[in-house]
């Protein structure tokens, strides 16, 4: 009976708790439908430049859909996403959706004033700013984009050490809603850096680690006001923390960490104090070299000669690199136009040793299809072609094509020439040569200038075309006229006479020396003649020439001259006949401003007993330059000359050496240098000799084509002796100064100052001189 009581109460609760339940699911399902209405109409207020169908099209509802609390707020953060308002206000009633809006202006104008130009900011970097911020007249403002690009600013300046600088913001807002901005920059007054210490190094000296850097503390004040190495540059600062890194880890410090700065800034004397921290780790070396990839073609052995740090030597990154370059040229040389050879290094085990794998990825074997030139408006194409060495339809020769490039740039028609290659799209194994030059003018009109303490002005002038209609031919008339020489010649060269490489050329000259003008001895000696050249090649980069000269000497001394070359002077006008053999060799990789390369000319001279004079002379000349310190090159140069007569004849005085001048030891004279007669007039000797140290960069002035222009330092020295065995230490003169040569759309020139620092008292000086023509 109890039993049956409490299963009655059980049954009674559990249809209330039934009914309770029924309820609340109804009460959510009305609740439900009465809070969730349908947008029967969209209504937009407020618009000015922004359209409806935009507002629509950003609006993530539609007429159709229940509106609610979420809809409404999906819809405000969608429309203010679009950075098009300034304030958006959404109103639903009577099943009509509404929303109002308040535009953002549009810019007007926005302004930076203020700044010093290049200080920390420029025209162009205040341009990038305005694209990069949306602050550009024309677009719509946006107070965020403002408030993040004073904040790029500030941190631009700070990162310059410029700790002072104010910025004030004024806005001009008109009855159209458009807005004009301008910033006014207070910089003040950059930090200076006092000093800059390391704290960590014990392989390196702190000099050699602070010489990484292009900022520190100050230089010398002369030379601080050209460096300005003692103003804060972040850029400059990140870029000596990375050279630091490369420094040491090219040193084998393969754990080196840069662990941090500290930079003190001095808010009253407006200076900084920088100190660097550094773990060097240790220095590993190499244990072994191993090879892999496609490596069946190579064999290792001959790869490892190519690396030339052994087993045991400090792992050193640059020598490798120089070494993997190697092994690519080489496989590159073999047909692997796109081998990769890449280079790894693991430390091997707990120890300070590390192997070195080489990775080698041939790709496959590629043939040159096509070389395809452009760029040669005057120039014709076989002009060009002759000078490549890498022929169609041949295994591809990475060797080949740069010494192809090095041959088109020596013939000095072009003042550019790139090359690339392209593979074919539909055989793999086939490559085009893209060669694009750009011509310069090879036509020209020459006039150069001296100034001589001694003997004032100088003048020489030529007309000349190396490249007559684009055949590759040389036509050259030129006069020359100054105080000691003056000189007529027209000259023809064809430098590739038949299918085999031959020259021929031909021509005459007229020269005449007035040697008195220059205070030296008094004569006058004119020369004119024909001559008839025949050149062949010995090998890609060198040929022998040989050129035979017929000419008459008319020669006129003065009353002094007579005294001391009596038995020359007795005689007015004589046959000289004579043949000049020549040896060149050029691997010069430009012909206006080479960085790379060795150019070397032998030349003997025989005058023939057929003729009135019995001599020999023979000239050498070298010039090597080398690229040094990334952008620059060093230039070493020497020219030797000895002349003597033979039989029973002297060498002819006129034939002797001087020295002096653009072409000598600039800071002299032309002609003014060399042994003396007794009444101190130059004699001239049958010996010279001249060396030229010199060093060039690229100069960009006002931002005008800096790679045509070269300045340069140089140191000239040289001798003049009556014979070899009479050199004399106390004979020899040098000059220091510097040279800028611009290669024009008229033709190169030349300006150089020179100074002498070993020269005697008599001594006549040049100081300053102008040439169209000289290159460095």
């Amino acid at each position: 009976m109890y039993n049956l009581h409490n299963l009655l109460y059980l049954l009674v609760l559990l249809v209330r708790k039934i009914n309770i339940l029924s309820f609340f699911i109804l009460y959510f399902l009305v609740s439900n439908f009465v809070n969730a209405s349908v947008i029967k109409e969209i209504q937009i207020n407020g618009l000015n430049s922004i359209s409806r169908g935009t507002v629509l099209n950003y609006l993530p509802v539609e007429v159709g859909d229940e509106f609610n609390k979420e809809v409404a707020e999906n819809s405000i953060r969608e429309l203010y996403e679009t950075n098009f308002f300034f304030d958006i206000v959404v109103n639903f009633k009577n099943d009509i959706l509404t929303l109002t809006f308040v535009e953002n202006p549009v810019i007007k104008y926005f302004d930076i004033k203020n700044f010093k130009e290049d200080k920390v900011l420029s025209e162009k970097i205040i341009s990038d700013i305005k694209q990069n911020f949306n602050l550009k007249p024309g677009k719509i403002f946006v107070r965020k984009n403002l408030d993040e690009m004073l904040k790029n600013l500030r941190n631009l300046y700070e990162f310059n050490a410029f700790y002072e600088t104010k910025f004030e913001t004024k806005s001009d807002l008109d009855t159209q809603n458009r807005i004009g901005v301008t910033i006014f920059i207070n910089e003040g007054e950059q930090a200076l850096i006092t000093s800059m210490k390391v704290e960590g190094n014990n392989a390196l000296t702190s000099d050699e680690i602070l010489d990484t850097f292009d900022i520190g503390e100050p230089d010398f004040f002369l030379i601080n006001f050209f460096t300005e190495r003692d103003k804060f540059n972040k850029i400059k600062f990140d870029t000596g923390i990375e050279s630091l890194k490369a420094k040491y880890f090219g040193l084998g410090y393969l754990d080196f960490v840069f662990t941090g700065k500290t930079i003190k800034y001095d808010r009253a004397s407006k200076t900084l104090d920088i100190v660097l921290n550094i773990s060097e780790g240790k220095r590993y070396k190499v244990r072994k070299f191993t090879f892999s990839g496609d490596i069946e073609e190579f064999k290792p052995d001959i790869l490892r000669k190519m690396i030339k740090v052994n087993d045991g030597d400090f792992f050193e990154r640059k020598k490798i690199i120089n070494n993997v370059n190697d092994i690519t040229n080489f496989i590159q040389n073999k047909g692997y136009a796109f081998a990769r050879v890449v280079s790894e290094a693991k430390p091997y085990e707990n120890s300070n040793l590390v192997d070195v794998n080489i990775e080698i990825i041939t790709d496959e074997k590629i043939y040159l299809d096509r070389i395809n030139i452009s760029g040669n408006h005057t120039t014709q194409d076989d002009v060009i072609r002759r000078a490549i060495t890498q022929l169609e339809g041949d295994i591809f020769s990475k060797k080949l094509v740069e010494e192809s490039i090095r041959k088109i740039k020596r013939l000095g028609y072009f003042s550019d020439v790139r090359s690339d290659i392209t593979r074919h799209s539909d055989s793999s194994d086939k490559t085009d040569l893209q060669i694009e030059v750009v011509e310069t003018k090879t036509g020209e009109f020459s006039i150069g200038l001296s100034h001589s303490n001694s003997t004032g002005a100088a003048l020489n002038a030529s007309i000349s075309q190396k490249n007559i209609l684009g055949t590759g031919n040389t036509l050259r008339a030129s006069f020359s006229n100054s105080d000691a020489l003056s000189e007529t010649s027209l000259y023809f060269s064809d430098p590739y006479f038949n299918n085999h490489g031959h020259t021929i050329s031909y021509g005459f000259y007229d020269k005449t020396l007035n040697a008195a003008n220059i205070d030296a001895s008094s004569y006058i000696i004119n020369e004119s003649g024909i001559s008839f050249g025949y050149g062949v090649p010995t090998s890609s980069n060198s040929s022998i020439f040989g050129e035979m000269k017929i000419g008459s000497i008319d020669l006129s001394c003065g009353s002094a001259l007579k005294i001391y070359e009596t038995a020359q002077c007795s005689k007015s006008s004589e046959l000289d006949t004579s043949f000049v053999f020549t040896y060149s060799q050029n691997s010069l990789n430009d012909f206006y401003f080479p960085s790379d390369g060795t150019a070397i000319t032998h030349s003997t001279t025989i005058g023939l007993p057929l003729g009135d004079f019995e001599y020999l002379s023979f000239s050498s000349k070298y010039s090597n330059y080398t690229p040094v310190l990334d952008d620059k090159t060093f230039k070493l140069s020497s020219k030797i000359n000895i002349a003597s007569g033979y039989g029973n004849d002297e060498l002819p005085f006129y034939k002797r050496y001087y020295g002096g001048g653009a072409s000598s030891i600039r800071g002299f004279d032309f002609n003014s240098l060399g042994p003396k007669y007794a009444n101190n007039e130059p004699k001239g000797g049958e010996f010279s000799f001249v060396g030229s140290a010199a060093i060039s960069s690229k100069v960009d002035i006002l931002g005008i084509d800096n790679d045509n222009m070269r300045l340069s330092g140089f140191l000239d020295a040289g001798t003049i002796s009556n014979k070899v065995s009479d050199i004399k230490v106390n004979d020899f003169r040098s000059s220091l100064g510097v040279q800028f040569s611009w290669l024009t759309p008229i033709g190169p020139i030349g300006l150089n100052f020179a100074k002498p620092i070993i020269k005697k008292s008599n001594d006549s000086t040049e100081t300053f001189a102008f040439e169209l023509g000289s290159n460095f």
